[in-house]
């Protein structure tokens, strides 16, 4: 029964494929429509154009955005060569051209390039992005004609891993696994660069993100008709899985009013988080402090797992 201020009584994260097309606020404008709960929300935004692994996050869930959004993710990536856009992907326009030789095409030199990226990095962000300068996104300023005053940003490339190459479509097919925080846009780019032509993202799927995996998201179609028909909760994923946190199982009366845990219920580290949970709940997030776990964030009265 959908409450008078159009809040429900759903909590839950949804494991999503997301189509090409739509953005990630499109699909959470969807969902809320369909179920009458609005506050729902995503932990990692998928640009239009990309496809693949989106984590939705539904009434009380939607607190968990700060631990959920932070993973290593992992994504197919098509990387087109001899072709630059100002949005550094398809949805771009032509901003460059430029030659593009046969031997690009010899996997071995394609391993050889994309071997040189893995490792950490400092990776400029594209100016088309949600990055804000002064309050106002990077995309805006950027479609208003001004240059977005950018700095480079720590990432990590954990693996690049050519799956094929596509010499009559000057393409590569790249399988990524990276930090937060990592533009495969600007991948594209910089990879381009390094094999002495320009390049672009072609097209993108997010296949993991942390403990989540495509294969075991539903897609917008079933999500919409289970929030319809009153079923959401049969399509929630354990959010205890998802953190990737240590566990500690306690009487739920000792976690009343956010009181502090003794940290001997865990051997968790010094600033560790810790997943509290009572019987199949997750009740919320602890920080080890000292002696104590305390209270990080409360999901009064819990989560289902």
């Amino acid at each position: 029964m959908i409450a008078r201020r159009g809040a429900t009584d759903l909590a839950g994260v949804l494991l999503v494929d997301k189509p090409a097309g739509p953005t990630s606020h499109d699909v959470v404008a969807t969902f809320r429509r369909a179920t009458g709960e609005r506050r729902i929300g995503h932990a990692g935004t998928l640009d239009p154009m990309a496809t693949g692994l989106l984590l939705v996050l539904v009434g009380r869930a939607t607190r968990l955005e700060r631990y959920l959004s932070g993973h290593d993710k992992r994504y197919d990536a098509r990387i087109v060569f001899g072709t630059a856009t100002d949005t550094l992907d398809a949805d771009g326009e032509v901003t460059e051209m430029r030659p593009v030789d046969g031997a690009l095409f010899d996997p071995v030199r394609a391993a050889g390039i994309l071997a040189s990226f893995v490792g950490p990095a400092q990776q400029m962000p594209p100016a088309y992005s949600a990055i804000k300068r002064g309050g106002v996104a990077a995309h805006r300023l950027a479609r208003a004609g001004k240059e977005p005053d950018l700095e480079p940003r720590d990432i990590v490339v954990h693996e690049a891993s050519l799956i094929a190459v596509h010499p009559d479509a000057r393409a590569w097919d790249v399988s990524f696994s990276v930090s937060k925080g990592t533009y495969i846009r600007s991948l594209a780019r910089d990879v381009g660069l390094a094999a002495g032509t320009v390049a672009h993202l072609g097209a993108l799927r997010r296949t993991v993100a942390g403990a989540a995996d495509v294969t075991d998201a539903h897609t917008i179609d079933a999500v919409t008709e289970a929030g319809t028909a009153g079923r959401l909760p049969a399509l929630f994923t354990d959010p205890v899985a998802l953190l990737g946190f240590p566990v500690a199982e306690v009487d739920p009366d000792s976690t009343r009013d956010g009181r502090p845990l003794p940290a001997e219920l865990l051997p968790a580290a010094e600033g560790e988080g810790v997943a509290v949970t009572a019987g199949d709940r997750l009740i919320g997030v602890y920080r080890r402090t000292g002696s104590v776990l305390r209270a990080e964030t409360v999901l009064d009265p819990g989560i289902d797992r």
